[in-house]
């Protein structure tokens, strides 16, 4: 899966931002799952799913923000 762009999150509602977050909370506790059964092929993919993980709540700290 290509990167996500921070000027694309960004675009999104709140809403989907925060369904988005609960997908790759789902997908980040599988990979774990997966790391830990000895399952895990893509190594790579948990860093991409932590770093957007973080790029969208960053977003949302800072849409909260502009709304206070």
């Amino acid at each position: 899966m290509a990167s996500v762009k921070a000027k694309d999150l960004r675009l999104k509602t709140a809403d989907e931002l925060k369904d988005r977050l609960s997908v790759l909370k789902k997908e980040q506790f599988n990979l774990r799952f997966q790391k830990a059964t000895g399952q895990l092929e893509n190594t790579a993919r948990q860093g991409a799913v932590k770093t957007e993980i973080a790029q969208i709540l960053t977003v949302l700290k800072e849409k909260a923000a502009a709304s206070a």
